[in-house]
């Protein structure tokens, strides 16, 4: 570990990824801490993460960016949530919407719990119809939190996330870096030197000679892990045994209509295919298992199921989805793809960067790289990647699907014993709870499971204390406050275009 002070950080590629951390350092670290980051043009980004969580507002709030400036600059739209088709059969379809809780809770109980009996009783709809995110966004609806409405109103806590082209973020985030003083190098790296005492990475090497040297690197590389895997040999755990998709054919498209407040999943034979739509252009992509389907197939599929003609040829991408056995390994931390892959069926690869950059930022030495902040960092990255790991692992194993050898599986494969253990307890009584911190909080976990044919066979017993009169009644009231929220909102194309819309370019 190194034995001084920290003072020169160097970032590793650029990106999403090393935008990102170069922001986020200079703006919390100050000047007091130089940084630079090297990144060639010649080397292309995987640039196809343009789906988020709600996590990245609070990225851009630390950074003091206007959100209306972002989102026009990255040609974005916004998100309530993701559309599943076709998931547990053929024909299914639900989707998975931010927020804080479904519906309104009841006492100490979430409402859920009473949505499961009044569901055996007859009179409840589809859990959907109960929380403003799955309302408003197939009704094509949004709008920001409004603070001009009653205390506890839905229209004052509105959940959301974004779509944007993320080749577009990095520029936004590189203006907004250099600005703050980083320094920018454009260059090939040829060799990596390292300190012949203590094994730390000392030094790295342009192609056109010049030695860029640090105490602290961020590795933002991609895939191959320059630094983390290829010069420390940290070594790799391999998730493919939960997630077998391996591949992803991405294309754009041309926009079809106005942009929907929504990712949207469907699964198709051999894997699934998102859309997200942005002001510009429509992003698409099929993510799936070469044991099962030839890339020729996959395009084949992926272009037979577009809403527009393609704008590109598509590009098929490789990946083992997993994670570096350690985030960080002596005075190298591991970002973006370089710290490991889950695939983007759940948008979490920039949430897992933020997470990464954040947990640095709280654990930054003052002296030398202590073993102690390592290990703990190390520690909370791998119960980050293992519980969000599990919950994507949840889309796939919960499913009827038997149609093809790859969904059969799926269906039927061995899953992680917390996994395993998380639905057993819901299938008795409904009952989740979250692990510590972990990022997918019981909103997400319940809407999936109910959303994927998981429906248990009971309720918490404290729901019977409730007369059937009045628990109709409730149930009632929250359905129909939803559906009057989602009336007074504003298209999602209405809202895009009074404050945020960006100006037209050829996609």
């Amino acid at each position: 570990m190194s034995r001084e002070k920290i003072r020169d950080i160097v970032i590793v590629g650029g990106g999403t990824a090393g935008w990102m951390a170069a922001a986020a350092l200079a703006r919390v670290l100050g000047r007091e801490y130089p940084i630079t980051l090297v990144e060639s043009d010649t080397i292309g980004t995987v640039g196809v993460g343009e789906a988020t969580v709600p996590h990245l507002k609070a990225f851009n709030n630390l950074l003091g960016i206007d959100e209306a400036d972002f989102v026009r600059n990255v040609q974005g739209t916004f998100k309530l949530g993701i559309q599943f088709n076709d998931w547990n059969r053929i024909g299914d379809r639900y989707i998975h919407g931010f927020g804080a809780q479904i519906g309104q809770p009841l006492g100490l109980l979430p409402f859920h719990q009473y949505w499961l009996k009044a569901r055996q009783l007859g009179f409840a709809g589809d859990l959907g119809d109960y929380t403003l995110c799955t309302v408003a966004a197939p009704r094509g609806k949004f709008m920001t939190p409004a603070s001009d409405v009653p205390a506890g109103s839905p229209l004052g806590n509105i959940a959301y996330a974004y779509h944007f082209d993320a080749g577009l973020y990095a520029a936004y985030l590189r203006t907004y870096s250099e600005r703050l003083g980083v320094r920018r190098i454009e260059g090939t790296i040829t060799t990596v030197q390292l300190d012949p005492d203590h094994g730390d990475v000392a030094s790295i090497t342009l192609e056109r000679g010049e030695t860029i040297a640090g105490d602290l690197f961020i590795d933002c590389s991609g895939f191959r892990g320059l630094l983390i895997e290829e010069t420390l040999h940290t070594g790799y755990h391999d998730y493919t045994h939960w997630l077998p998709c391996d591949r992803a054919m991405a294309v754009p498209c041309a926009k079809a209509g106005p942009p929907t407040p929504y990712t949207r999943a469907s699964a198709r034979p051999h894997g699934w295919q998102w859309r997200i739509p942005l002001q510009h252009r429509t992003g698409n992509g099929y993510v799936y298992s070469s044991a099962h389907c030839s890339d020729d197939e996959a395009a084949a599929t992926l272009l037979a199921n577009l809403d527009a003609p393609a704008l590109a040829e598509p590009r098929v991408l490789r990946f083992t989805t997993g994670r570096r056995k350690a985030c960080w390994n002596r005075n190298v931390v591991a970002l973006g793809l370089a710290s490991g892959f889950m695939e983007p069926l759940e948008s979490t690869s920039i949430f897992l960067v933020q997470s990464g950059i954040s947990k640095l930022l709280q654990l930054f030495p003052r002296e030398g790289i202590s073993p102690v902040l390592v290990q703990r960092y190390n520690d909370q990255l791998a119960f980050e990647f293992e519980r969000i790991r599990d919950f994507l692992v949840l889309h796939y194993k919960a499913t009827q699907r038997d149609d093809t050898p790859f969904w059969d599986q799926c269906r039927t494969m061995s899953i992680p014993a917390g996994l395993q253990d998380n639905l057993d307890l819901f299938r008795d009584s409904g009952r989740f709870f979250r692990n510590a911190e972990e990022m997918f909080a019981e909103i997400s976990w319940v809407q999936v499971m109910i959303g994927q044919g998981i429906v248990p066979g009971s309720y918490h017993p404290s729901v019977d204390q409730v007369p059937e009169a009045d628990l109709r009644r409730f149930v009632a009231d929250v359905g129909t406050l939803m559906t009057r929220c989602a009336d007074v909102m504003p298209t999602h194309q209405q809202f895009i275009d009074r404050f945020c819309a960006a100006p037209q370019v050829a996609a």
